[in-house]
């Protein structure tokens, strides 16, 4: 190695015992020191946004979840108080009674309902129980079971639906302004994204959701 690139060298001088001089050496150093403190706040900072934007959003999903639970815990309590049917039977019902006549494929319904296979099986076998609705084999490929709304099943569902109606307004609707129903849809759709259409809103089905101020 030549002086002129040695360390400690003229063309790298050290300061003298007094302190006189910085050479570019020390400087380096410093500079870098400085540089990599600068760096790590720089990045706790970014880190610590991150998490914070983080813990915001789970702070969210808590809210969502305790809200989506307590008005469903109240729609099932009244609909088992009033009509003696839970609310994923209602659910099971009333997409029975929307499909062409009356009927769906097992696979279908628990898509429908957002129940697993085992799950919605064992709640078509207590509304079959029960007389609400049947089970057949598939007519047209001879594959596959279906369940059917029977004439009782939908008369239930009637009764049941006043009942549902009512507590989603109370429940739900009235607790929500105009500007909450139109971003809380507006979100929803942007979760259900990829899913199944959503069918057109009907006007009667628009009303029920106008917030009253009664």
């Amino acid at each position: 190695m030549t002086d002129a690139v040695r360390p400690g060298s003229a063309a790298h001088p050290r300061p003298d015992p007094a302190g006189a001089k910085i050479g570019p050496e020390i400087g380096t150093e410093i500079g870098t020191e400085i540089g990599t403190e600068i760096a790590t706040e720089i990045c706790t900072g970014a880190t610590t946004e991150i998490r914070a934007q983080d813990s915001e959003g789970h702070a969210v999903w808590r809210h969502y979840l305790r809200g989506h639970a307590t008005v469903t815990r109240a729609l099932e309590a009244e609909l088992l108080a009033r009509q003696e049917l839970s609310l994923a039977a209602f659910d099971v019902l009333a997409e029975l009674a929307q499909a062409p006549e009356r009927r769906m494929r097992m696979t279908e319904l628990a898509d429908a309902v957002l129940l697993s296979r085992s799950g919605v099986t064992r709640m078509v076998d207590r509304l079959e129980r029960l007389g609400l609705v049947t089970r057949g084999r598939v007519e047209e490929d001879g594959r596959g079971i279906a369940a059917t709304l029977t004439d009782q099943g939908q008369e239930q569902l009637d009764r049941a639906s006043v009942t549902h109606v009512a507590a989603v307004q109370r429940h739900f609707v009235n607790r929500l302004d105009e500007t909450d129903l139109r971003d809380l849809r507006r979100i929803s759709r942007r979760l259900t994204a990829g899913a199944a259409p959503e069918p057109a809103a009907t006007s009667a089905e628009l009303t029920a959701l106008s917030p009253r101020h009664d």
